[in-house]
């Protein structure tokens, strides 16, 4: 077995692994390690010191083939403080996935610091989560769960953590790792369960806003899943690491019968 997401081809170009399998549709990646590998391909891409990614913003083209692809980025606004980067994922001449970061410049805020968000119990204080298992495909199967007292369909709080790198070869950076597994949100605590005679409710999008740079292994959900009455749905994350909440996340649903 591979001991990784994506295996990389050279010149931006890589290959997926079965680590990497989506839920919905076994021949796809899940959005998950594809925005892990983003992140790691923007970080990449004339770095700076003096700043950090403050919000990453992806959108989902169309289904993520399996398989081999290339990711283009560059930089489309520089700036000495604030810098706006672009990274695609091209599969078959298509474009399946675009994000664009907000890079801000780092200052010392200490002065002033505060967070809103409540911190929730560590993984030490979570227990098994066998829900999981109801979704199928390599990415999940990649995972370790771990859920917090009180979980509900619809709303719950979950860590998960994965011992793979992101890209063969390449020690995975904190924030490409956790990144990597944002997306599992919209799962976690679904509404309804997946299956034969269920609903699909596969998101367009993934928004993260990062208030303070991530550390760890573990990422901490706290998730609610909001189903409307015309087929769209919203999943919104705070997004925990070991030592408390650093940002949140939001995914836009389309709800349809399954």
């Amino acid at each position: 077995m591979p001991d990784s997401y994506y295996r990389p081809l050279g010149e931006g170009s890589f290959e997926s692994t079965i680590h990497a399998q989506g839920a919905w549709n076994p021949e796809e990646q899940h959005m998950a390690p594809a925005a892990g590998l983003l992140a790691h391909c923007l970080e990449q891409c004339s770095p700076r010191p003096d700043l950090r990614m403050a919000r990453l913003s992806f959108d989902i083209l169309g289904m993520i083939p399996g398989g081999t692809f290339d990711v283009l980025v560059k930089v489309i606004r520089p700036g000495k403080t604030i810098e706006l980067l672009e990274a695609e994922m091209v599969s078959g001449g298509r474009t399946v996935i675009r994000a664009k970061a907000w890079r801000l410049a780092k200052a010392d805020s200490a002065a002033v610091a505060a967070i809103e968000d409540a911190p929730m119990p560590g993984p030490d204080q979570a227990g098994p989560f066998a829900e999981m298992t109801a979704w199928p495909g390599g990415y999940i199967e990649s995972l370790e769960f771990r859920v917090v007292e009180g979980h509900r369909p619809g709303r719950g709080r979950v860590w998960l953590r994965t011992p793979h790198q992101m890209v063969e070869g390449t020690p995975t950076a904190d924030l490409v790792r956790l990144i990597g597994l944002i997306d599992t949100a919209n799962g976690v605590s679904a509404r309804v369960p997946p299956g034969p005679g269920s609903w699909m409710f596969p998101n367009l999008d993934l928004q993260v806003h990062l208030y303070r740079e991530p550390a760890g292994e573990w990422l901490g959900l706290e998730t609610s899943v909001s189903f409307g009455t015309d087929g769209i749905g919203l999943t919104s994350a705070v997004l925990h690491d070991t030592t408390g909440p650093f940002g949140r996340a939001e995914q836009i649903l389309t709800i349809r019968k399954l």
